[in-house]
């Protein structure tokens, strides 16, 4: 049994203003996930100077994407009748992954649109760096003493301040390793071997993170307003999961036989 640290989740204060260690998070994940898609692209022909304009809309759509997936996939009937608080309650917590996904594709998108770029080629590289930011974020999640797992005898188990006297799966631990850890070491592993395959390695991405965090939704407690879907193992987060690694599969072959068919003419 570990006692939880209880650390604040207040960094530090500037003129009033608390710093939170998610906002920390989030900006080191983001420049370091800029510095390391700039060591990527040394493989493919694309500009540095691409991913420091394109840094701006993944920030927007982090945000922004974030923000509204938890409001419209995890509390969209207290935000109808409270709008205001959309985003002016946005320092109190409530982000969603899945959300700040579909906001990173979608500006992304946009980007590529624009600049007539490879969309599928950055993807790739936004793939194989996304896994730092996840790492951080969720650490800072064990920080903030949320997200935390079931009951568990196992010795690693955490007593959580606000889990109750028994000891918790800290399920925040678990998914910095797989979703973070892990990822990052796979995703960069067939990166250097299938950069060449435009969608491959976000294809994987979709599928492994998809999987990984089913896996983790079985130990989890589900949000306290919304509880099981069905029975005793359908979460919101398995429900979100499961279009992601659909999503995946498709990409995978699709891409795959596209590369097959290239190679043969």
């Amino acid at each position: 049994m570990i006692a939880f640290p209880n650390i604040d989740p207040t960094a530090f204060n500037i003129f009033g203003i608390a710093i939170q260690w998610y906002g920390i998070a989030y900006a080191i994940g983001l420049l370091l996930g800029l510095f390391y898609s700039k060591y990527l692209i040394k493989n493919n022909n694309i500009k540095k100077e691409f991913f420091d304009d394109l840094i701006l809309w993944i920030t927007l759509g982090i945000i922004f994407g974030g923000r509204l997936g938890y409001v419209v996939f995890y509390d969209l009937s207290f935000y109808i009748k409270n709008l205001s608080l959309v985003f002016l309650d946005i320092r109190k917590g409530g982000m969603s992954f899945h959300g700040g996904l579909l906001g990173v594709i979608t500006s992304t998108y946009i980007f590529c649109k624009i600049k007539k770029l490879h969309f599928l080629k950055f993807m790739d590289i936004i793939s194989c760096a996304a896994p730092i930011g996840i790492f951080l974020g969720r650490i800072t999640n064990f920080i903030n003493s949320e997200l935390w797992g079931k009951t568990t005898s196992l010795p690693w188990g955490v007593v959580f301040p606000n889990g109750g006297l028994t000891p918790r799966h800290p399920t925040q631990i678990y998914e910095a390793f797989l979703e973070g850890i892990v990822l990052f070491l796979i995703l960069n592993y067939f990166y250097r071997k299938k950069y060449f395959i435009e969608g491959y390695c976000a294809s994987i991405f979709l599928i492994l993170y998809g999987v990984f965090r089913v896996l983790i939704e079985f130990i989890r407690v589900p949000d306290d307003h919304i509880g099981y879907l069905l029975g005793n193992f359908l979460t919101n987060g398995i429900l979100l999961s499961l279009p992601m690694i659909l999503l995946g599969c498709i990409i995978f072959f699709k891409v795959n036989d596209k590369y097959r068919k290239n190679i043969k003419k």
